[in-house]
């Protein structure tokens, strides 16, 4: 066959001078399996190779396989003091997260690590069709097995299912999707913002890519657990993941493979006197390096919310022996106290519009990248699963007293409504939502749709279960990307045109408990006023229940205020009528206020007069 109309197979490694034996065999494993209807085009990303290994690499190269080595130094210099690196990785493990934007000249390559073998043609992996997803890879089995691990890929990572957390080190890469998703700014983005200390770069892979992974066969990436009903005949690859690696350790299943490979390279007497050196109590420590890597993900579960760092395994011991020791209740409690304290600081300094919790961080939405009026089939499967889940958690909630509510007042202002209109809400608690969408279901509009305008980092980057419904229970993310933010005001045209509705959280920031209506913020009222559609202002009011919640404080009981409409002026122009609106609006949560709780609406905030504060 003419070399020239082979289908070119392109596959990529990322190593360093200590994996190159092993990279050998894994070559070895490719070329034993390979057809000569394939070109093979194996590119080497590296940091700091030998020549002399360059040399021995380069000699494995056949008539279908051609080696390149690809120096990235140029590349990773002025990132490489953010790669956080631990144990047995290295900073080369993140080469792969730059390939769409280093080959555009390819839409799919694959990338292997080199810690396994090919049993079957890589070439039949490659043509996968993975169709529009991002990625196709197989589940990390070693996730599906550790509990701490799957709360860790749901709890932090944010899959929506556990089984969903991919393996990243067998990865057909789908550059031309990554790229239209603009990969990797996102990804220097969030390193920025947070960091994965337990799997780190696969984390980031499966945060960013959740939702556009098509699932491979499992047995193209088996990792060496010994499962019960596996035909070892149908194992196409073998990946010998964390410390199971079968030159340092005999007891590794499947070791036989790597075995029959490496005496086929230049490498086999290094690796063996590798495996001679390689002494018991560094098996052991390897072992504990495997529990200390799943008491890490236990600790990052137990401090969501916190300023997620890579920790000391000390450190962590000591943190969890700690948390085991005290009441769960008080020190949730002293959570939700710091919290008070920071809401104290905000009001007294007048920042009301500033989240006293820290916020996921926000990876920018890209255009086309939401489809806020569910034009796609897919995402009409995804709204309706997820507003199904959803009623279902709501309906949990409000049978265990999670969310209490005691009255619904005013639902003819919601019944009489004649057109589409914007509904505002004080927010001080994330299940509020809940509360409005209760009221709204209430009402005699319950067959309309009740769209909840959100942050963008609540739709890009919010974590496990909350993360799923943020972004598929018919909401709307602000997005900083001005091409996106004009998709969202069409969207937002179109939905008020159709006599639907929209729930803003004019105050903008959350504070937990806050009764107190807050300053408000122009975008809702001006979302009304150029559409000619009347603002519905809902204000939620509390009293103590006699229930006390997981976080050590009673129960809320709500009181759900839905006041009259407020409708723009025909006489008025849209910025007249912005704040018109606006401030009615604030007198209507004022007046509830007041009338609830009795007393005078007074804030703590400091006034500056005469250039000091008083």
């Amino acid at each position: 066959m003419d070399e020239n109309k082979k289908q070119e197979i392109p596959i990529f490694f990322a190593v360093d001078d200590g994996y190159i034996p092993f990279l050998a065999v894994t070559i070895q494993s490719i070329i034993d399996n390979s057809s000569e209807n394939y070109l093979y085009n194996l590119r080497i990303l590296y940091t700091n190779i030998s020549k002399e290994n360059m040399s021995k690499i380069n000699k494995l190269a056949k008539n279908n396989i051609n080696i390149e080595f690809v120096n990235l130094n140029y590349y990773i210099d002025r990132i490489k003091d953010k790669l956080y690196t631990r144990d047995y990785y290295s900073k080369s493990t993140y080469f792969r997260l730059f390939l769409p934007n280093l080959y555009p000249q390819y839409d799919k390559i694959l990338y292997l690590d080199s810690d396994l073998v090919l049993l079957d043609d890589v070439a039949k992996l490659y043509n996968i069709n993975i169709k529009n997803a991002l990625v196709g890879a197989t589940t990390e089995e070693t996730v599906s097995l550790t509990p701490e691990f799957r709360d860790y890929a749901e709890r932090i990572i944010g899959v929506s299912y556990y089984k969903n957390y991919f393996n990243a080190g067998v990865l057909l890469m789908n550059l031309k999707e990554l790229r239209e998703f603009g990969f990797q700014e996102k990804f220097l983005y969030l390193l920025e913002k947070n960091i994965y200390s337990v799997a780190q770069d696969q984390d980031y892979l499966n945060r960013m890519c959740k939702g556009r992974v098509k699932y491979i066969n499992p047995m193209w990436n088996k990792s060496p657990i010994p499962r019960k009903n596996i035909n070892v005949n149908k194992i196409k690859l073998i990946h010998y993941t964390l410390a199971r690696k079968p030159w340092y350790n005999d007891a590794v299943i499947y070791s036989e493979y790597f075995w029959n490979y490496a005496k086929k390279t230049e490498f086999y007497d290094e690796i063996l006197e590798i495996k001679k050196n390689y002494t018991q109590e560094q098996i052991k420590e390897d072992q504990e390096k495997n529990k200390k890597l799943v008491e890490l993900a236990e600790f990052e579960v137990q401090c969501v919310g916190y300023d997620r760092k890579p920790r000391s395994y000390s450190r962590i011991k000591n943190s969890l022996s700690n948390l085991r020791k005290k009441n769960v209740l008080i020190k949730q409690s002293e959570d939700r106290l710091a919290i008070l304290d920071e809401i104290a600081r905000l009001e007294k300094e007048g920042k009301f519009d500033v989240d006293a919790e820290n916020d996921p961080p926000t990876i920018p939405i890209m255009p086309g990248e939401v489809d806020y009026l569910n034009e796609k089939l897919t995402s009409k499967l995804k709204t309706t699963v997820a507003n199904t889940i959803g009623l279902g958690f709501l309906k949990e909630l409000l049978r265990k007293n999670q969310l209490m509510i005691k009255e619904i007042n005013g639902l003819e202002n919601i019944d009489n409504l004649t057109s589409g209109a914007i509904f505002t809400c004080n927010h001080f608690n994330p299940f509020d939502v809940f509360a409005v969408e209760t009221a709204f279901r209430s009402s005699n509009k319950k067959r309309k749709t009740l769209y909840k305008v959100i942050r963008e980092g609540n739709y890009t980057n919010f974590p496990g279960f909350y993360g799923y419904l943020f972004r598929n229970s018919n909401t709307l993310p602000l997005a900083t990307s001005p091409k996106a933010m004009e998709e969202f005001i069409r969207a937002v045209e179109k939905i008020l045109s159709d006599n639907e509705y929209i729930l803003i959280y004019p105050e903008q920031s959350l504070w937990w408990n806050y009764k107190k209506p807050k300053p408000l913020k122009s975008g809702a009222y001006r979302f009304a006023a150029k559409n000619n559609v009347p603002v519905v202002p809902i204000f939620i009011t509390m009293k103590n229940s006699d229930k006390i919640g997981d976080d050590g404080f009673p129960i809320l009981e709500y009181y759900i205020n839905i006041d009259k409409p407020i409708y723009p002026d025909e006489n008025l122009s849209v910025k007249e009528n912005t704040e018109n609106m606006k401030a009615k609006n604030f007198e209507v949560w004022k007046s509830i206020y007041e009338n609830f709780y009795n007393i005078p609406l007074e804030y703590t905030t400091v006034k500056e007069e005469a250039g000091e504060k008083k």
